[in-house]
């Protein structure tokens, strides 16, 4: 599936910003299951120094660098990405799990890099509750994969998405206490209870695929980023996309920006200002077909 993504933000401040420095990850990363067509990221002001590279963990980032007043800044990106996923294994041909956490905390050849994402980082540490949560799927020696869905499934049915009871500082145990939240949320669930049970985890970040109303056109900028989970299943068959929002494996709904310990390592926007004030931040992000791009209605 060729997929046509937009994702444009718009800060409005309430007071100039003199100078600022910011991260963005917005780009789609190219890794097997997945190839960039092309992809362009317009930014406004133009920055007087942009660099375009790849962060610790290989993700697409550029770095803006602005030292004029400004009182909004945009950045845009457009990409076209041809998405194919691979189905994951039978649950059968997997590891039992207690020998991929093994694997994982000896490292190793076949395992030095995806130890890191055994340990704690400052979103998303192991978590003896959700840990706890986990271990009713992580029974002994089942296969991993099997142990993982049923896990991701738990997590969708058992839990509620409702937006605006959480934020980002939202603590993994309140999340669990609460039965509710949304994409965010779930994910770093997921990979505390993963993590505290050996198996190693990372924080997914891209875009899911939603369909409008039947009969209705899809309105642009209506769809949202979206989080999920990775998790490993050891040297023979890598990780696998888990999506515990929806409960579903990841094959050919999804887009993937990339990859870090949790939300903090791979926010779309993230930086540092002097001046501004009671900014206004407002996202549109598109997901569609390239052959259905055209017939997308205005907002």
């Amino acid at each position: 599936m060729i997929y046509r993504v937009r994702h444009a933000t718009r800060y409005v401040y309430g007071r100039p910003v003199d100078l600022a420095a910011h991260i963005v990850h917005v780009t789609p990363r190219d890794l097997p299951g997945q190839a960039v067509l092309w992809t362009r990221l317009e930014v406004t002001p133009a920055p007087v120094r942009r660099v375009d590279g790849v962060d610790y963990f290989g993700n697409p980032v550029a770095w803006l660098y602005h030292e004029a007043p400004h009182l909004t800044f945009d950045v845009l990106t457009e990409s076209e990405v041809d998405v194919d996923f691979a189905p994951p294994p039978p649950e059968t041909d997997t590891l039992a799990w207690e020998d991929v956490a093994a694997l994982a905390r000896t490292g190793g050849a076949s395992a030095w890099d995806v130890a890191e994402f055994l340990f704690d980082s400052p979103m998303c540490a192991a978590n003896a509750a959700a840990g706890e949560y986990a271990a009713l799927s992580f029974t002994p020696g089942r296969p991993v994969l099997a142990a993982l869905l049923e896990l991701n499934r738990r997590i969708f049915t058992e839990f509620r998405f409702r937006a605006g009871v959480t934020t980002l500082s939202t603590p993994v145990d309140q999340v669990l206490a609460r039965r509710e939240g949304v994409c965010q949320d779930f994910t770093h669930l997921m990979i505390s209870a993963l993590r505290q049970v050996g198996v190693p985890a990372r924080y997914m970040s891209g875009y899911i695929r939603t369909r409008p109303p039947p009969g209705q056109k899809r309105r642009l900028g209506s769809d949202q980023s979206h989080a999920w989970v990775g998790a490993w299943l050891g040297p023979e068959h890598g990780w696998v996309g888990l999506d515990p929002t929806n409960g579903i494996v990841v094959r050919a709904e999804h887009v993937v920006l990339g990859w870090g310990r949790d939300y903090g390592d791979i926010s779309p926007v993230r930086g540092l200002i002097l001046g501004g004030g009671d900014d206004v931040l407002t996202v549109g992000v598109d997901l569609v077909p390239a052959d259905e791009w055209p017939d997308i209605a205005p907002a």
